[in-house]
């Protein structure tokens, strides 16, 4: 698993998530980006969509991390 910090908060993800980093680093501007964090911290998790439709969970972690992980079905 790699980290990358995203405006001053860690987040952990999968080689696979890369576009979703992406999203979060370089489509958003820094405010749109944290409110996915926030939203993730205040819920757990926030779900996002980035611009080819790749559908993406942001889960703030018990340690202040977050980890990104890219949903490939619907939840239950």
């Amino acid at each position: 698993m790699k980290e990358i910090n995203i405006h001053g908060l860690r987040v952990k993800y999968e080689e696979s998530e890369q576009a979703g980093i992406n999203y979060l680093l370089y489509d958003l501007d820094t405010q749109e980006s944290k409110v996915f964090f926030n939203e993730a911290r205040r819920n757990k998790y926030a779900e996002f969509e980035d611009d080819r439709e790749g559908q993406f969970t942001l889960s703030y972690n018990t340690d202040g991390t977050y980890t990104l992980m890219r949903r490939t079905g619907d939840r239950p």
